[in-house]
């Protein structure tokens, strides 16, 4: 099974294919901000009921705090949802599916991408 990361789970609605996955919380809140107040808890509730949602745990925090600490030192930084969304594929060996070529430099410390 895969992490789904955003722009994934976003296709897949544009062209109304589904397929199963695993999503972040990260995942989540990135759809859920762009939608309406009033068809948030609908949506949210669809979202979940499709994909099997990956909570934060202390393993993704420690992966997260070394991915963190490894890209600053080499000056490289990402984005904290992509990279707790990184680091959570890689505390949890799942390969992430995702378009975002910014992932490619985490495959030399673990990353897997689909």
């Amino acid at each position: 099974m895969n992490l789904l990361d955003t722009d994934i789970i976003i296709e897949m609605i544009k062209e109304k294919k589904h397929r199963t996955g695993v999503v972040s919380p990260i995942t989540l809140i990135e759809i859920l901000r762009g939608i309406e107040t009033e068809k948030r808890p609908k949506i949210k509730e669809l979202l979940e009921q499709s994909f099997e949602l990956l909570n934060i745990d202390n393993k993704i925090i420690e992966t997260y705090c070394k991915l963190y600490q490894k890209l600053k030192g080499d000056g490289t930084a990402l984005p904290d949802a992509d990279l707790l969304i990184a680091a959570s594929a890689i505390a949890y060996n799942l390969p992430l599916e995702t378009k975002d070529a910014h992932f490619q430099r985490l495959k030399p410390i673990g990353l897997t991408l689909v």
